[in-house]
């Protein structure tokens, strides 16, 4: 996938989809931002980001996150009607201040240490099984501070070698606050186009980075080898079996913006699957 070019048009999207090319705020707008954020969360031990694409699917995602003893904390992007909280849960209108025309939770997960101790996030597209919820509940629960958990992702077989196509996958993760907070003061974190975050050292540095794939999650790679990040690798064939992505669908059907910023993915998700037949498949059909 090449780097998508960035213009006029698309990039306030793009900035909502969290995108360092399309970075024009005010860190000081951001801070603000994120103080409203940690007011919503204050006594929050363990937030979960349910970031909502489809009420149906946000639904289940908030069952399984409380089942688990987990805080659900869901996200709206504008673009979709907003869903139905289960007894416990908290939304919070992450874009209420910065008005963007559309927000992927890669925004907020960007700034976890302004407002969060730890915070659990994954794909509005991903559902799991229990015994699996179980387990990654857990280890988040016991992350220490300084640390992260994700999806290690090495790009299939034929990137096995080429580690310039690595990354972690923000697909599901935990983050704490002093993990978050060294990802940005080393210019690094989950955003795209990593080498243009404002916090890298020098031009050489940003060379460097360049030569690295330009999508979600390279920035914490190169944390982990090039800052001694600590990082839990989760297993991407156990996460990725309810991913209902176009990833490894050969029937899956694009909608027209499919290659725009601009894109419907939760509607795209919903004519793509059925959410009771995969709930069925996990195992997880109570919590329909």
């Amino acid at each position: 996938m090449s780097r998508p070019s960035l213009t006029e048009e698309n990039a306030k999207f793009r900035l909502g989809q969290g995108d360092w090319a399309a970075f024009d705020l005010d860190m000081s707008l951001v801070q603000d931002a994120a103080t409203d954020w940690g007011r919503q969360l204050a006594g929050i031990e363990k937030p979960w980001l349910c970031w909502n694409m489809s009420p149906a699917w946000c639904l289940v995602q908030q069952k399984l996150v409380k089942h688990v003893g987990w805080t659900p904390v869901v996200g709206l992007d504008p673009k979709y009607a907003p869903p139905t909280l289960v007894d416990g849960a908290i939304m919070v209108d992450f874009n209420s201040r910065l008005q963007l025309p559309q927000m992927y939770m890669h925004f907020p997960v960007e700034f976890a240490w302004l407002f969060a101790p730890r915070l659990a996030f994954w794909h509005s597209d991903l559902l799991c099984r229990l015994p699996f919820m179980e387990e990654m509940a857990e280890l988040f629960e016991k992350l220490p501070d300084g640390e992260m958990a994700a999806v290690f992702d090495y790009g299939g077989l034929r990137q096995l070698l080429n580690y310039k196509m690595h990354r972690y996958y923000e697909l599901l993760a935990c983050t704490t606050r002093g993990a978050s907070k060294n990802n940005f003061d080393k210019g690094c974190g989950w955003w795209r186009s990593f080498f243009l975050h404002p916090n890298v050292g020098t031009d050489a540095e940003r060379r460097e980075r360049e030569k690295l794939f330009y999508d979600h999650g390279f920035g914490i790679m190169y944390w982990k080898r090039r800052h001694d990040g600590r990082v839990h690798n989760i297993s991407l064939s156990r996460a990725a079996e309810g991913h209902c992505s176009e990833i490894g669908n050969k029937r899956y059907r694009n909608l027209p913006d499919h290659f725009e910023a601009t894109r419907n993915t939760g509607r795209e998700m919903e004519i793509n699957y059925d959410l009771e037949q995969v709930c069925k498949r996990l195992g997880i059909e109570r919590f329909l």
